[in-house]
């Protein structure tokens, strides 16, 4: 999109009711009907890499739906990021379900044309697994990036039952593999057992720093997102938001949850926090919500999704030399 196209925005809600139509992300524009989009939005239904609870593959469409309910303007961020850049929906990333290693090929292809157009990508899980092929296309693009990682669990285990590729393992191949800044790697929001110390030592061998869910309760959603900003600088940086890294009361709908998470409230304004940083594609996965309750965990994907595409926007906007005081509003 040129700088002097205007964005295709939301249905308007004043003539079509939030709950009819398709269910894009937020009633955008499907990527088919605008060209091209600054910000894709892609979901992956995919959960063959789960260890524990199946049912992510649905999750996608969850946070499709919960999103009816997003408004084109954020007061959080003063911005409407809609209006700033062209923000649509491009469906699914169809992989093989019954195959790993093909459908992680398939995400990473599907992603490096979408990446190619020059989107930026906002993709909605599915399991964890996803995320390795999207780092892969990324990287390719940037380089390695930062990454902020928000789970319960660290995911830079070896393998399970002998399988490399599995919804906990993604960031050890990630940092095997050199698509990521290994100065620059944080996660956010961990807590619960482990199978041993080990873990965490192998962790830190990696680069890892953590935060804990702890952590952000003890110093705060401010401090700590100043400590990330510190940390990931001005490089290139992808957030991946597993929704257990929210405690069960705010994300019941996940395949391993954990006690004592963060509340939603805090992930977004850590978000928030992050606005300055160089943002340059983020996901949300690990909504099932086969165990949801009233969409709380949907709600709270669909939200984080909105915050972290408005950070985008902004970005967008601003390297085009546009006004966001008069574009956002």
């Amino acid at each position: 999109m040129s700088s002097n196209e205007t964005p295709r925005g939301p249905v308007d809600s004043s003539r079509v009711p939030r709950y009819a139509g398709p269910a894009t992300f937020a009633r955008l524009p499907r990527l088919d009907e605008v060209g091209r989009a600054d910000v894709a939005v892609v979901g992956v239904p995919f959960d063959s890499g789960v260890s524990y609870r199946p049912g992510a593959r649905f999750g996608g469409n969850a946070i499709r739906e919960a999103s009816r309910l997003l408004r084109p303007y954020n007061p959080a961020q003063d911005a409407s990021p809609f209006a700033l850049a062209q923000v649509a929906d491009g469906g699914d990333i169809a992989v093989n379900p019954f195959n790993i290693n093909e459908a992680v090929e398939t995400v990473e292809a599907a992603a490096d044309d979408l990446l190619g157009t020059g989107a930026r990508l906002m993709t909605l899980g599915g399991d964890h697994t996803i995320a390795l092929p999207l780092l892969r296309s990324v990287a390719k693009k940037h380089g390695p990036v930062a990454l902020l990682h928000f789970d319960a669990h660290l995911d830079t285990w070896d393998t399970y039952f002998g399988a490399e590729y599995t919804h906990g393992t993604p960031f050890r191949r990630a940092v095997e593999e050199g698509v990521l800044d290994t100065s620059a790697l944080s996660h956010v929001g961990t807590r619960g057992p482990l199978y041993g110390k080990q873990d965490l030592t192998d962790d830190e061998k990696m680069g890892f720093g953590i935060v804990t869910s702890a952590d952000v309760y003890r110093r705060g959603a401010d401090e700590v997102a100043d400590q990330l900003r510190q940390r990931i600088g001005d490089r290139p940086l992808y957030i991946s938001i597993d929704i257990d890294c929210l405690d069960p009361a705010h994300a019941p709908g996940t395949g391993t949850p954990e006690a004592g998470g963060m509340t939603s409230r805090e992930l977004l304004e850590i978000l928030r926090g992050l606005a300055s940083c160089n943002l340059v594609s983020a996901d949300v996965v690990e909504v099932a919500p086969a165990y949801d309750h009233a969409e709380i965990t949907s709600v709270a994907a669909s939200h984080t999704a909105y915050e972290l595409t408005t950070i985008m926007s902004r970005q967008i906007a601003a390297a085009r030399g546009g006004n966001e005081e008069d574009e956002g509003k």
